[in-house]
């Protein structure tokens, strides 16, 4: 998952950086900066994209273009 998709994803689902850090059970200045671009533990990032997962997020990539789908 990258930033841009996290971000996506969340927008998509109406979660905000505090929704999305506590389902996550990360610090919400974690999913900031990894949004931001910064270099965060992966181990968050994975806990990050498997709750955008779980409500449903789907990531995509392909020809060097990242996507997200959600559900309505």
């Amino acid at each position: 998952m990258t930033p841009a998709q996290s971000k996506m994803a969340r927008v998509g689902l109406k979660w905000t950086t505090d929704d999305l850090a506590r389902n996550a059970r990360v610090d919400r200045m974690t999913v900031a900066r990894f949004e931001r671009g910064d270099t965060v533990v992966e181990t968050s990032v994975t806990k990050m994209r498997d709750v955008l997962t779980t409500a449903g997020g789907h990531f995509t990539q392909k020809a060097g273009k990242v996507g997200v789908a959600v559900p309505e």
